[in-house]
C-alpha cells in the first residue's frame, strides 16, 4: 500500500526536515502549475518516469521548463538502451503515484529500490525545490539539501547530472 501524504510528512518530520505545503486545485500539467507562480517561490519541478529495454526504471526530476532529449538521455543516465515512458501501473507499483502526480517524493514508496532517481543540476541550483507531496492537489517546498537527505533516507542514492539541453 503506497504511503499517504500524512505518512510522507511524518517521515520528513522524523528526519527533522521542515517543509511548507500549499493546497490548490489538482494540477495535471506544467502549464496548470505555472498559474501559481508568484505564490510559491523556488524551483518548480517536472518529473519523467522512464524505463529502458531491460526494465530499468528512472525518475528524472528537472526544472519545469527543462527540455529533455528523450532520444539521447539514455547516454547520460546510464540506461541500457533508449528510454520510453514507464507504464502507469509500474508508476503506481514503484512510486505509489498516478500520472499527473509524479514527484521526487514518490521515491518513499520504492522500498524495493527499482527506480534510480536523478535530479537535473540546473534545478538543484535553487535553494528551495517544489514538488507534489504524492498528490497533485498540493505543492510542498523543501530545501535542496533536505530533498537530497530525504532521498538518501529512503535508501536511494540521489544523482545530480546535467539532464537538460
Amino acid at each position: 500500500m503506497p504511503k499517504t501524504q500524512a505518512q510522507l510528512f511524518d517521515f520528513l518530520a522524523e528526519l527533522g526536515i521542515a517543509v511548507k505545503t500549499v493546497s490548490h486545485p489538482p494540477l495535471f500539467t506544467v502549464a496548470d502549475s505555472q498559474a501559481l507562480r508568484g505564490e510559491i517561490p523556488g524551483g518548480h519541478t517536472k518529473n519523467l518516469f522512464l524505463k529502458d529495454k531491460k526494465d530499468n526504471y528512472f525518475l528524472l526530476t528537472v526544472a519545469e521548463d527543462a527540455e529533455i532529449d528523450l532520444k539521447q538521455i539514455h547516454h547520460i543516465i546510464g540506461a541500457s538502451s533508449r528510454v520510453s515512458f514507464g507504464k502507469p501501473d509500474k508508476l503506481l507499483d514503484y512510486l505509489g503515484v498516478t500520472p499527473g502526480a509524479v514527484t521526487a517524493f514518490g521515491i518513499i514508496n520504492d522500498t524495493a529500490h527499482q527506480v534510480r532517481i536523478i535530479f537535473d543540476e540546473a534545478l538543484m541550483r535553487h535553494d528551495v525545490i517544489n514538488a507534489h507531496p504524492l498528490t497533485n492537489d498540493a505543492t510542498t517546498s523543501i530545501a535542496r539539501e533536505d530533498l537530497l537527505r530525504f532521498v538518501e533516507a529512503t535508501g536511494h542514492e540521489p544523482l545530480v547530472l546535467k539532464l537538460a539541453a
